[in-house]
């Protein structure tokens, strides 16, 4: 996550003379489409991100390894090695005997997971 022989300071001060002398003179000359940038939780994005974003961080509490919790690496140890992803898209309809006969028609024609 660091350079070698690199702290926070360096990470730091490479980072304020990357907005200095990149970020800033390209934002300059060609703007950026909004204003603010965010997730769908109003949390902002910023333009970049270096490992002093993480400083006191937990790694293991937060992100964890694949196929153990909090699963924000996936549901397989082995990810997609051992396993394809599967994408699932709501297939619910307005009751449940429709959304029943769906469901069982989609399985008929192959469909592996359902949501």
């Amino acid at each position: 996550m660091f350079e070698k022989g690199a702290g926070l300071a360096d990470q730091s001060r490479s980072a304020a003379e990357w907005y200095e002398r990149t970020y800033g003179p390209a934002k300059a000359r060609f703007g950026e489409r909004q204003e603010r940038f965010e997730t769908l939780s109003g949390i902002e994005v910023k333009p970049l991100y270096t490992p002093e974003d993480l400083a006191g961080w937990d790694y293991l509490t937060r992100v964890g390894y694949p196929g153990e919790y909090p699963f924000t690496r996936g549901i397989q140890p082995t990810m997609y090695r051992g396993r394809l992803w599967t994408m699932r898209q709501y297939a619910g309809y307005a009751d449940a005997e429709e959304s029943n006969r769906r469901y069982k028609f989609l399985l008929a024609q192959g469909q592996t997971g359902l949501s």
